[in-house]
């Protein structure tokens, strides 16, 4: 099972892609973000967005892809543009009939961490851990991917095994 996990914004849109191999052992096979430039139209940003997911998938051919779901922002002009970003991954995934599960980043931290309020530095370092790399995952939006993406490959292992769907 190969899982995508997606971090999305209009600045930063962060990636993690993991194979699951078994129970807790998960291979890191891509990781990274992608950075509209700052000059760019809103429109031109969200097509860059699909674009870049969409070579993601290309690529990779994943079974399942793991978005955070939208936090309601006090700014409701950055909400908007936050849930558009989300609609441009959500689009490219059902273009290519790639399930989407959407988890909250309180549940990926939980996931990860064992603590739904971890800070950004404690989801780097436990990512790094868990997927054996070298160094902690950067930026942070693409630690966050991979946390969301093995947060979801936990639930499916979890679900298999007591049967429950997702």
């Amino acid at each position: 099972m190969i899982v995508i996990g997606i971090d999305p914004g209009t600045r930063i849109t962060g990636y993690g892609i993991i194979q699951l191999e078994g129970p807790r052992s998960y291979i890191p096979l891509d990781y990274g973000c992608i950075r509209p430039p700052a000059t760019m139209k809103l429109s031109d940003k969200y097509f860059a967005i699909f674009t870049g997911i969409n070579m993601l998938l290309e690529k990779y051919h994943p079974t399942a892809l793991a978005v955070e779901t939208q936090y309601v922002q006090k700014n409701p002009q950055s909400a908007l543009k936050l849930g558009m970003a989300r609609g441009t991954v959500l689009i490219a995934a059902r273009q290519r009939d790639i399930p989407v599960f959407e988890y909250s980043p309180t549940k990926a931290k939980q996931a990860v961490v064992g603590n739904g309020r971890a800070s950004k530095i404690q989801v780097q370092r436990m990512v790094q851990l868990l997927l054996h790399l070298s160094s902690v995952p950067q930026p942070e939006d693409a630690a966050d991917a991979l946390a969301l993406a093995i947060c979801h490959s936990q639930a499916t292992q979890y679900h298999k095994k007591y049967g429950n769907e997702i």
